[in-house]
């Protein structure tokens, strides 16, 4: 689409905009900003994507590895092995942590993953289990100790919920996550269902517009045919934006001032443009969210250039984090070394 049809850029008009005007060339120049962006990340996503692959998979490929030998030897000593109440609390809470790590892994193979499913549903159903039981405990304790005159009702509560403290917390934000997700699916619904609407209004107005069969004047007569062939090719890609900027340049160019825009279109402009500007920004979003590996939050206005920098940091990390993992191996192979762990609150 070549057409220029930044009426902000008009110094004629320009003094002579509306506030609500104003607002709706800022949401153009803004579309136009997004629409850059876009087309910088698709062209950019193959190249990242290889990039990801070269850097960063080998390296979760070999973390996963390490860490399903982790989780299958501590299962191993669990089955075979005694331990101290305390112990076991670090030992359930090592192996609740590495199974909810590893269950969606991409990096292990199917009798690897099935024994990642073995010891998930194990502490799945140990904390359901666990859970309604220990509240009534709680109650049953604050009420005896009550009696009792016992100052610290809390202690053996607490003792009792240590290992599964952090599993409601991940729990909470899982839960957390889910709505969010949920919101923002409702919220890209409603503008997908503005714009395809928005869509049809506009096509339908310019079209009435700039009809070559009402044209008496066979040179305009064959601009508008090419002009209807493009808003044609804009309505068949759903390009919004670009017939909502020709529907209003369009009405500005009838000869009458920009005032002439009625409070009931410029509102349906906003409404729409601000649909599309939501598009975009969903669509900008998708991508670099597919992007970002790291456990850090994403960027503001995350750029390009934002993606290698973070993968490589990541790589650096993983690195470092791979070593010492096998480290941590070495201890857990053997019952000596996996209680020196234990002692250390290092597991």
């Amino acid at each position: 689409m070549s057409f220029d049809l930044k009426i902000s850029l008009l110094p004629e008009t320009a003094a002579t905009l509306s506030p609500l005007h104003k607002k709706l060339n800022k949401l153009i120049e803004q579309i136009e900003q997004q629409k850059l962006d876009l087309a910088l990340w698709q062209n950019a996503k193959s190249e990242i994507q290889s990039y990801i692959q070269l850097k960063l998979v080998p390296i979760y490929r070999n973390l996963h590895a390490v860490y399903f030998r982790q989780l299958n030897q501590l299962w191993q000593h669990l089955q075979q092995e005694d331990f101290a109440k305390a112990d076991l609390a670090q030992l359930d809470a090592k192996l609740a942590k590495l199974a909810k790590q590893l269950k969606k892994s991409n990096y292990l193979n199917s009798a690897e993953l099935e024994k990642i499913a073995e010891v998930d549903a194990f502490y799945q159903q140990h904390h359901a289990h666990n859970q309604k039981p220990n509240k009534k405990g709680k109650s049953a304790q604050a009420e005896q100790s009550k009696v009792e005159g016992h100052v610290d009702i809390e202690q053996e509560t607490v003792e009792e919920h240590e290992s599964y403290e952090e599993w409601d917390s991940e729990q909470y934000q899982r839960q957390k996550e889910e709505h969010q997700r949920k919101r923002l699916a409702q919220k890209r619904e409603q503008s997908e269902k503005l714009v395809n609407q928005s869509l049809k209004t506009v096509y339908l107005k310019i079209t009435a517009m700039i009809h070559p069969d009402r044209e008496p004047d066979e040179t305009k007569k064959a601009e508008k045919t090419e002009l209807l062939q493009v808003v044609n090719q804009a309505h068949e890609a759903k390009d919004l934006f670009y017939l909502l900027k020709l529907q209003l340049q369009l009405e500005t160019n009838k000869g009458k001032s920009p005032k002439a825009l009625t409070d009931e279109h410029s509102k349906f402009y906003q409404m729409a443009l601000e649909a599309q500007s939501q598009r975009l920004a969903s669509q900008i979003d998708d991508i670099t969210d597919s992007f970002h590996w790291s456990e850090q939050p994403k960027p503001k206005n995350m750029q390009v250039k934002d993606v290698y920098k973070v993968i490589d940091g990541d790589v650096s990390v993983l690195k470092e984090q791979v070593k010492w993992e096998k480290e941590r191996l070495k201890y857990m192979e053997k019952v000596k070394g996996l209680e020196v762990l234990l002692g250390n609150g290092v597991l």
